[in-house]
């Protein structure tokens, strides 16, 4: 429930003007962002006490306060939202997260005397003419080599000052004008000819590529003839997107749909008549559907070309999405929702895309919950224990008892928390020994707990210990001696048996239980942390030991190291290998060998 007490009094303090909407929640974090044409109207609609979507209660149910900026107009305040939600990253707001699934785009600037083709995730207002996005089957990485085997552009960043042509050259894949091998009439013909393809007309492309493939089968060049038949597949695959009957030179379309919880936008691009690989991105927004649509517009166009034509599926009001879009593109956009004919089946094409989304959406979070919070409740039950919401693990680990280290990693509702992480460096232990290594861990982790740092405060409702019987009632006993009552197993790794302290006999799971899988994640987490502390403090030393070496410095150490693995094997090196490792020089190859056989003297 919301804070009503923080909220009640700020509502009526709202102005009745344009602006953006910041809502946080308890801890301080921006949890969604929003824009209203009237703020003091849109704000209090989320706090009355009437029926709301499922996905928007759960946003209220978690809101502490929020905060409002007051805008000139509509317009400023779609701006503002996009900013703010592409900064904080609200978890109830669509988001492009990343640029992974995005596609890519081909670059050439016609302003440059030979221009040349190249791939960028990131279009910039450079005047510069941008083709896509290509993602998928159809990748811009593979319309470039199409480009280099039919037109010869060049696709090297290099200035045009090169003294000889490079293998491309050689191979028949570029004109070479960086020397000269072409004149500017016939580079900027194959420039125009390039420029008509990426708008669709692939027809000249394709009969080149299959005279070109049939060449190179009848000169028994198989492996290019093989790479020729893989890109005509792929232009094949590009002309059979090509929407027949329909002029569409440059245009977006996109769907918005949910099921109440879960929410999806699919993005269908269409150029020079062709249906470009589109995208989809899942959300569990709290917005209603234009609101959420106009957002994620903002967002998307903020790192992609901007069409003059955008289609959506849900009714808006567009006229500050368009003035916003057309300020991005420069020239006139036009925001519509098609009723019929071929563009109104693209948009539901769109939307079966979107609901797909949602639906698989939908799937990873039943099997995600399954391996996080429906494994802790299944621990729970068979270990009898109240909780499995917080578990912490600890792991040993050093080569013969030098470098001793130790990791504690922690799981909150069956999912890492990294930032609970913690390295420990053994201080008080000499030699091999596991059981009293652990102890002084478990001892210094409840020390900070007891005396209030605010580090240690919250205590784990299980701790999972690296091990069998033994180390497991060992550990037991620090942790009592230190006042403490905590739930504790060990996970022995070969048979995978789970020991507790009040019983003499190890539980055993099956293989594929949900409780076991977790906390097999939970010890094999806590042992990859200790190794990777471990590998670093150990190569620390030996790399401090080395550079104390007349002549080796940190980056011969480190040759060292990557060539040999470890100052032992270092030591019985041979003058004569030690020379011959690379990036050796013969004084500090001398200089190694007469420091480990008393040459020099340690």
């Amino acid at each position: 429930m919301f804070n009503r007490i923080k909220i009640e009094p700020k509502i009526k303090e709202l102005p009745e003007k344009p602006g953006v909407y910041i809502m946080k929640d308890a801890r301080g974090n921006i949890i969604y962002v929003g824009k209203a044409v009237i703020l003091k109207r849109r704000v209090t609609q989320y706090f009355r006490n009437s029926p709301k979507p499922v996905k928007v209660q759960a946003m209220v149910d978690n809101v502490d306060d929020f905060e409002y900026i007051v805008t000139l107009t509509e317009a400023d305040a779609l701006v503002l939202e996009s900013t703010l939600i592409k900064k904080n990253m609200p978890r109830y707001n669509i988001l492009l997260k990343d640029d992974k699934g995005q596609g890519s785009y081909i670059r050439i600037d016609l302003r440059e005397r030979f221009p040349n083709a190249e791939v960028t995730r990131h279009p910039k207002k450079d005047k510069a003419k941008y083709f896509g996005p290509y993602s998928g089957s159809i990748s811009a990485k593979s319309i470039l080599r199409v480009i280099k085997a039919v037109y010869g552009l060049r696709t090297c960043p290099r200035a045009m000052r090169a003294t000889r042509e490079c293998l491309d050259w050689h191979i028949g894949l570029c004109l070479a004008p960086c020397t000269g091998r072409t004149d500017d009439e016939t580079y900027r013909a194959a420039v125009h000819r390039t420029v008509d393809f990426l708008n669709g007309k692939s027809g000249e492309a394709e009969k080149i590529m299959t005279d070109k493939m049939n060449a190179a089968a009848d000169a028994l060049d198989f492996e290019r003839a093989i790479e020729y038949r893989g890109l005509l597949a792929m232009l094949k695959t590009l002309r059979e997107r090509t929407l027949a009957d329909l002029d569409i030179r440059d245009a977006d379309f996109f769907a918005y749909v949910t099921d109440g919880l879960r929410s999806a936008i699919s993005v269908m691009p269409v150029r020079g008549n062709k249906l470009l690989p589109d995208g989809s991105y899942p959300s569990a927004d709290a917005s209603e559907s234009g609101d959420a649509l106009a957002a994620f517009l903002m967002q998307y166009y903020a790192a992609n070309p901007v069409p003059s034509e955008v289609y959506i599926n849900v009714e808006l009001d567009t006229e500050p999405l368009e003035k916003c879009l057309s300020d991005l593109r420069g020239g006139p956009v036009h925001v519509r929702v098609p009723v019929r004919g071929q563009k109104r089946d693209l948009i539901k094409t769109a939307e079966e895309n979107a609901r797909e989304c949602v639906e698989k959406t939908a799937d990873r979070e039943i099997r995600l919950r399954e391996q996080t919070f429906g494994a802790c409740d299944m621990l729970c039950e068979r270990l009898h224990i109240p909780s499995a919401h917080r578990i912490e693990c600890y792991d040993i680990s050093h080569i013969s008892g030098t470098d001793k280290v130790a990791s504690g990693v922690c799981f909150i509702d069956g999912s890492k928390a990294a930032g609970e992480y913690r390295r420990y460096r053994i201080k008080t232990v000499e030699g091999n020994d596991d059981f009293h290594c652990m102890a002084e861990v478990l001892t210094r982790r409840l020390r900070h707990a007891a005396e209030g740092d605010e580090k240690f405060a919250e205590l784990p409702d299980l701790i999972v210990i690296d091990g069998g019987k033994g180390q497991l009632h060992a550990a037991y006993a620090v942790m009592k001696e230190a006042g403490f009552d905590i739930p504790m197993v060990g996970l022995a790794k070969r048979e995978e048996e789970i020991f507790t302290t009040h019983s003499p006999d190890p539980i055993i799971l099956s293989r594929d239980s949900a409780a076991l899988k977790l906390l097999q994640r939970v010890r094999d987490e806590a042992h990859r942390f200790a190794i990777t502390y471990h590998r670093s403090k150990r190569l620390k030393r030996i790399n401090t030991e080395l550079i104390r070496i007349r002549g080796i410095g940190e980056k011969k150490s480190k040759l060292l190291l990557k060539a040999y693995g470890s100052l032992d094997k270092i030591k019985e090196l041979p003058l004569e290998a030690l020379e011959s490792t690379a990036g050796m020089d013969k004084p500090s190859a001398l200089a190694v060998y007469e420091y480990f056989h008393g040459g020099e003297g340690k």
